[in-house]
């Protein structure tokens, strides 16, 4: 019921327009977001990599409804990237983007040459670009640009959601030599059609698909703080014999700290999903939803504790 309640307040305009003015804001969300510009979240990357850990950029953008929007945010990631570059994160660092944000429900060809332009940003940096997943309504849409990207771009990363449907076949289709996939639980409101609603069915799924991608020529990025899911993603690259260079976990800034340490101490690539930005509202309800148990860290944030 909480998570139902948390994705439907993610999708509110009206709430996320009261979060964003009330003066508390950056308190609620200081735990989560890594700063309200790229300076700040710079800043922060570079406290992450210094504590041997790898780091993925978001840059939470409001819903692109315009080209001059969707312009806006290329632009901001080909300079973050140019930052990142500058300041020798590159190396540790990628950035995660959204292509609905590049433009998508405008015009997809827009998005693909937005995200074209992106990735050649991201390669003269020397690093690369992994599209976000979004709704099951962009699935198909946002496979088939990953697919055009990675003509150039090969080394263009994925992300799958375990709690849809259709996700094992995505899978198999993507456990290709070299393919970098994010595999995640998933964090929209989708119909019980196109995808599982109870957490149990949801974690089977996400080991099914798991052992697809440990099982496969690819890259697999596991990413959830689910300390069952870890156990298994540990158990499942010891079953298929990849060293530690051939797969990493992936979790969100500020949720399990202590863990994402001693993953990194036991030699595991751990990666830290690092948003940053105003807009941040809709993204902290969809994390909010995953893990309902965070509702009570920004509760306390909420009434100044």
């Amino acid at each position: 019921m909480l998570r139902s309640l948390l994705l439907a307040a993610a999708g509110s305009d009206r709430l996320g327009r009261l979060a964003g003015s009330a003066p508390f804001g950056r308190n609620a969300v200081r735990k989560f977001v890594a700063g309200g510009d790229a300076g700040e979240a710079l800043q922060t990357g570079r406290i992450l990599v210094d504590d041997g850990l790898a780091i993925t950029f978001d840059h939470l953008a409001a819903e692109t409804r315009s080209v001059e929007q969707a312009v806006a945010v290329r632009d901001e990631y080909r300079a973050l990237l140019g930052r990142l570059k500058g300041a020798g994160l590159a190396p540790a660092a990628e950035v995660s983007v959204k292509l609905s944000a590049l433009g998508q429900r405008l015009d997809e060809k827009l998005a693909y040459e937005h995200a074209q332009a992106v990735c050649a940003a991201a390669a003269e940096a020397g690093t690369t670009v992994t599209l976000d997943a979004e709704d099951h309504t962009l699935t198909d849409s946002t496979l088939e640009i990953l697919a055009d990207l990675r003509k150039d771009h090969p080394g263009t990363g994925a992300v799958l959601q375990a709690y849809l449907r259709r996700t094992e076949g995505d899978c198999r289709e993507l456990a290709t030599s070299g393919s970098r996939v994010r595999l995640c639980k998933g964090a929209y409101a989708e119909p019980e059609s196109v995808a599982f609603q109870s957490s149990l069915d949801i974690d089977k799924s996400f080991v099914r698909c798991l052992n697809i991608l440990m099982s496969g020529e690819g890259y697999p990025m596991v990413a959830t703080h689910d300390p069952r899911l870890i156990a298994i993603a540990e158990d499942r690259a010891r079953w298929f014999d990849r060293t530690a260079d051939e797969y990493e976990f992936q979790m969100l800034y500020g949720v399990r700290v202590e863990e994402q340490a001693r993953l990194a101490a036991g030699g595991n690539v751990v990666r830290v999903y690092l948003p940053y930005g105003e807009q941040w509202y809709g993204y902290l309800m969809r994390r909010l939803a995953e893990r309902p148990g965070n509702a009570g860290v920004l509760g306390r944030a909420l009434v100044g504790r």
